[in-house]
């Protein structure tokens, strides 16, 4: 039985990632913004709840994650896995058009959030030297650009680049670091990205099949049980209608 603590557990990729490993007989933390969501989750999962620990924080909010991660129980603590799923893409604007409060809200969470969770789960980690797994939830956007994409685009490259970082500086401690880098997927992202317009969210899926968020959560896990000597450093995963950023095949 692992320890593993989901970021941004209360949709999407989070949910799907957390429910498999539940499954399969791990305790999983979940974190998220909302306390409703989070309760959902308990009692979806009502006869596992004992294998479960809710923490209710902002991962951008560095104190709030500091007191939160503080607060769990010590046999929480031991923490096997950490899933940086907590992420999001506000606008979709040329740059000169951008918005400061969309480009720091996606600094803040898919950079600086994943630091502030990643330091102390580490230190977690080496202190009670924990042979730990970091799987990082990228994007295809890490890998190429695309038109209006621009900071959202910038923040899935620093993902990239921090996995690299963090797999060489956790070599030593024997702590896996990897990533999951998908592509067009249809959970809330488009909802968030276009602030609550599921109308052209929906537009964005319309005419050919997209990735479904347990299609990332079943690559966290096989990811994560790999043999002890084996890492599985990147998965790029797209639907099959899709080749790069901005080419997809629509049956429209």
């Amino acid at each position: 039985m692992k320890i593993v603590l989901v970021t941004g557990a209360t949709s999407g990729f989070g949910w799907a990632t957390a429910s498999k490993f539940l499954a399969q007989g791990d305790k999983v933390i979940i974190t998220g913004r909302r306390q409703k969501k989070l309760e959902e989750f308990i009692e979806k999962h009502n006869s596992l709840k004992n294998n479960i620990l809710p923490l209710c924080f902002d991962v951008r909010d560095k104190l709030a994650t500091e007191k939160a991660l503080a607060s769990m129980p010590e046999e929480w603590k031991n923490i096997n896995v950490l899933v940086n799923n907590a992420g999001l893409s506000r606008g979709l604007n040329e740059i000169q058009n951008g918005n400061f409060t969309d480009w720091e809200e996606m600094i803040d969470t898919n950079i600086k959030g994943l630091l502030y969770v990643s330091k102390i789960v580490v230190n977690f980690m080496i202190e009670r030297k924990i042979e730990g797994h970091i799987v990082n939830v990228g994007s295809t956007a890490g890998h190429e650009v695309y038109p209006k994409g621009n900071v959202y685009c910038a923040t899935k490259h620093a993902v990239d680049a921090l996995t690299k970082g963090m797999r060489l500086d956790l070599l030593q401690h024997n702590i896996k670091v990897s990533t999951i880098d998908p592509g067009m997927a249809e959970t809330e992202f488009s909802i968030v990205r276009f602030h609550g317009d599921t109308e052209k969210a929906k537009k964005v899926y319309e005419g050919f099949e997209p990735l479904h968020a347990e299609d990332i959560a079943d690559c966290i896990l096989f990811i994560v049980n790999a043999p002890k000597h084996v890492n599985v450093a990147q998965i790029l995963l797209m639907p099959a209608a899709q080749a790069n950023t901005v080419t997809v095949k629509k049956n429209l």
